[in-house]
């Protein structure tokens, strides 16, 4: 059997790799990735404390996360093809600054 802190340093690491992503890279959809990144590291870490404590709360609560998430990347998508679309920009995230004029 795995050791519980296996999983631990894992969802860390994808914690740590996703967060890093967000901070510096400047295209929208590496974000949208790095973001993702993060939630899949946070539902790890609670799928492991679930199975730890004996109890199924924390896998339901990763269940409505993975939902969100969905959620959360097609509107993200669909907003960055509608940018690219009518306005001709870049998936830059400096080039979203245009939205305010």
């Amino acid at each position: 059997m795995v050791p519980i802190t296996h999983f631990l340093y894992l969802a860390t690491g994808l914690f740590a790799i996703g967060a890093a992503g967000v901070l510096l890279r400047r295209n929208a959809l590496m974000v949208l990735m790095s973001l993702e990144l993060m939630l899949t590291g946070v539902n790890l870490a609670l799928v492991t404390f679930s199975r730890a404590w004996g109890n199924h709360e924390g896998q339901i609560f990763a269940f409505f996360c993975i939902a969100v998430a969905a959620a959360e990347a097609a509107i993200g998508l669909a907003l960055v093809v509608a940018l690219f679309r009518g306005r001709r920009v870049s998936a830059n995230l400096d080039d979203l600054r245009l939205l305010r004029d």
